[in-house]
């Protein structure tokens, strides 16, 4: 893994979000070519901006880097309300989801 991987991963998931470097840029507080900039490779965000630019894209950061997770905006969803769950109703949720995969 290397920048390419960052730059081609930022501009696959903008584009499923269905977003221009141009808006993203401006939604992200930043001048309008600050996503072509990293995507063109003449810079690479900060580690605050990268997480800023995974809340974007609705992706947590550690699905950012699995290229194998077919829908990361959704496992980050699952995720969120997870945190929200008792051990209990978590456990709940893992067996279903064990058995929903077999």
């Amino acid at each position: 893994m290397d920048t390419t991987f960052i730059r081609e991963r930022i501009t696959e998931l903008r584009l499923k979000k269905g977003v221009s470097e141009h808006r993203m840029s401006m939604d992200l507080g930043h001048t309008r070519s600050y996503v072509h900039g990293i995507v063109s490779g003449r810079s690479l965000p900060s580690m605050g901006e990268f997480l800023a630019i995974c809340d974007y894209l609705e992706v947590a950061p550690e699905h950012f880097f699995q290229e194998e997770v077919p829908d990361g905006a959704l496992l980050t969803r699952l995720a969120k309300y997870a945190r929200m769950l008792s051990d209990k109703d978590l456990a709940y949720v893992a067996d279903l989801a064990e058995r929903l995969s077999q």
